[in-house]
């Protein structure tokens, strides 16, 4: 089984929407039972005492309209124990990326890598919660997680 874990800021936003976005295509390519898939945060600004805020209420919408129910999930932050507990940490831009790593302190067996880096232009994923531009994050988000898919389906 390859376990992933989808990561970025706050776990509001791209990160949860990677992580729902990636569990549809595993369904419906009949290969539930090969993947976990997971998201977290690389920060704790949307955790407070204890529990964390729920997706974001425009990624959520983008959700529900796929059919997709996200209401259970809530922000949670990295660890540096779960560096052991997947396979693969995928960021949505540079400072994600740089963060995992401060987190993990290194990155020794090169499981951290970007969303964008798995489509055939290799690029960040604008964080919507500043740009307002949550449609083109999801379309982003979607051919990044079919691109990884693709990349790692044979594993």
């Amino acid at each position: 089984m390859l376990k992933i874990c989808f990561v970025c800021h706050g776990n509001i936003c791209r990160s949860p929407m990677a992580e729902f976005i990636f569990k549809r295509i595993v369904e419906e390519n009949g290969r539930t039972e090969d993947f976990q898939v997971s998201s977290k945060a690389t920060s704790s600004e949307e955790i407070y005492r204890g529990q964390g805020n729920p997706v974001y209420p425009p990624v959520r919408e983008i959700l529900e309209g796929l059919g997709i129910d996200c209401s259970k999930k809530r922000a949670c932050q990295l660890q540096k124990e779960d560096y052991e507990k997947y396979d693969f940490f995928i960021g949505m831009d540079e400072r994600n990326r740089e963060n995992i790593k401060r987190i993990f302190g290194g990155d020794p067996e090169k499981k951290v890598s970007l969303l964008g880096d798995y489509t055939g232009h290799p690029h960040p994923i604008a964080d919507p919660w500043y740009s307002g531009e949550f449609q083109a994050c999801y379309e982003d988000i979607v051919e990044g997680c079919e691109g990884l898919f693709e990349k790692i389906k044979v594993e």
